[in-house]
């Protein structure tokens, strides 16, 4: 029987003999692998071959193929070592690469680390990114891989969900959810096609302050920690009210238990949305407009009673609402920064229209009224006319108003939550907000180089897979995106060309950096990714 080994000599330090050393054992001649030996024998020709000079060609980030690898594999991206997963099947499962997964791995990285258009991207990965396997990619490939996205969307967001809730071991009791708008930069908003009435980039409210400009509308739900687990995307005239519909009935199929509790803002509390909520066994904690319609919610801020308190500088306040045919909860909690801050504002309006109104009672009655008219909004709340005729300030409204400073309304159909559990419970709706304002200023959603639907859609799930990966990233490290992103920018992959052999080498590791890796579970990026002979 016979062995191959791998063996250099070396002197002996007592007879200084020349004696083999050997490195490793390959096991037995008749079972090796002859391919593999000969690359190997090609790669030790590079490293002894006579040294040249060897020159800086070019320096690139390598922490795209290491330092997202756990994130990545949680979603089922590939590695970025060659290797990679499948995500979901699908009917173009079949077709797909691990060139298209890691043009798409390339795609969130781009926009978690440099966030740039589609064109730029290709210029970013073969330039300043180095992603094993990949090399340098066309604008046409992104755009396939962003095609081909979009048609495993559904199976895509049912599989991150589930690995993601297992990696974390997520409590999937409350769930966050909201919507923010994003426009375009086109005066014109998208044609009608074939049965649809609108377009999809369409005039609407926006969230953004640009009336002007048409836009879509965006939604995410999110866990009580942060993690982005779905988005959705509508026509930018899609009213908030129907859009929990469609997200309610498309989480349902997740089974996610029957103990789930929708967290949703006022803009959800129709009692449409309500009981739509409720069906499958779940529940809401919504929030109650303090001047709105609804008789029960007027019920509840008339009801006296005492505060107590439960965290810090919150406090709670508990109404039943018994009509004999359904049984409502309502929370009040009064905040006593925001009590002060409203009661400026009021003042400050207060002061403001008793200027607007001085000296009117001379004019006449059509000028009074012209007068009125054209105060704005906020003053014209407070203003009221007497019988007469005459402009005077609305001191009951006054009182009203001092009566809701500082406090909000919450509703809830689940009947054993806490009062404090409920507040906690929507406190944490800021988590939606965070993730809205990462993904607006961090990852860049806007401006959007796109114009079609299906490529609106999928830059927008692209930015939720990069806000993903972020928040998995800052939730293992303990650390924010920011300080994550800095550290890691000064890990570099370099690139030494000599006239015998090409090196890929690492930069050595800062403790800082080793750390990280640790954090993320991660085995640090290999010091040689290359050497071959040129």
């Amino acid at each position: 029987m016979r062995y191959a080994q791998l063996a250099h000599n070396v002197r002996h330090p007592t007879s200084g003999n020349s004696v083999a050393e050997v490195l490793h054992s390959f096991g037995r001649k008749d079972r090796l692998d002859r391919e593999a030996l000969a690359r190997l024998w090609a790669r030790s020709r590079v490293i002894s071959a006579p040294r040249s000079p060897l020159t800086m060609a070019r320096a690139c980030r390598c922490c795209p193929p290491g330092a997202w690898v756990a994130p990545g594999r949680s979603m089922g991206c590939g590695d970025g070592s060659g290797s990679t997963r499948r995500w979901p099947s699908s009917p173009l499962a079949a077709a797909s690469t691990g060139r298209v997964e890691r043009v798409l791995f390339a795609l969130v990285a781009n926009r978690a680390l440099e966030p740039s258009s589609k064109l730029a991207a290709t210029r970013w990965v073969a330039e300043r990114a180095f992603v094993a396997g990949l090399g340098e990619v066309s604008d046409v490939a992104c755009y396939r891989a962003m095609d081909w996205l979009l048609a495993i969307e559904p199976d895509l967001a049912t599989a991150v969900y589930w690995s993601v809730a297992d990696l974390l071991n997520l409590e999937v009791d409350l769930l966050f959810f909201g919507t923010t708008s994003t426009y375009f930069e086109t005066d014109t908003a998208d044609a009608p096609e074939g049965d649809a009435t609108v377009g999809f980039r369409a005039f609407g409210k926006s969230k953004d302050h640009r009336p002007d400009l048409p836009k879509v509308v965006i939604g995410m739900a999110v866990t009580r920690t942060g993690i982005p687990i779905r988005v959705w995307c509508w026509p930018g005239n899609t009213n908030d009210s129907a859009l929990i519909r469609q997200v309610n009935g498309d989480l349902r199929a997740w089974r996610l238990g029957r103990g789930e509790v929708w967290v949703a803002d006022r803009g959800f509390s129709s009692k449409q949305n309500r009981r739509y909520l409720q069906r499958g066994g779940g529940n809401y904690i919504v929030g109650e407009k303090l001047r709105g319609d609804q008789a029960e919610a007027k019920a509840a801020l008339s009801r006296q009673g005492r505060y107590r308190r439960v965290a810090g500088n919150l406090e709670v306040k508990e109404v039943v609402i018994d009509d004999g045919v359904m049984r409502e909860r309502f929370v009040i909690c009064p905040n006593p920064d925001e009590a002060r801050r409203d009661a400026l504002v009021r003042d400050r309006l207060v002061d403001q229209l008793h200027e607007a109104i001085a000296g009117t009672d001379h004019l006449g009655a059509t000028e009074r009224a012209a007068l009125a008219k054209a105060q704005p909004a906020g003053l014209r709340w407070f203003l009221r006319t007497t019988p007469t005729g005459l402009l005077r300030v609305d001191r009951a409204k006054v009182a009203a108003e001092a009566n809701l400073d500082g406090k909000f309304l919450l509703r809830t159909s689940d009947p054993t939550l806490s009062a404090e559990d409920i507040a906690l419970g929507y406190k944490q709706l800021l988590e939606v907000e965070r993730g809205w304002r990462d993904m607006k200023s961090t990852l860049e959603l806007r401006p959007v180089f796109h114009r079609l639907e299906d490529r609106i859609r999928a830059h927008v799930i692209l930015c939720w897979l990069a806000l993903l990966l972020i928040r998995l990233a800052e939730t293992a490290a303990g650390d924010t995106w920011r300080n994550l992103r800095h550290e890691l920018d000064h890990c570099h992959l370099l690139e030494l060309a000599g006239s015998t052999r090409r090196v890929l080498q690492r930069t050595e590791l800062t403790d800082h950096q080793t750390n990280i890796f640790r954090a993320l579970q991660l085995p640090e990026p290999p010091r040689f990714v290359e050497l071959t002979p040129t």
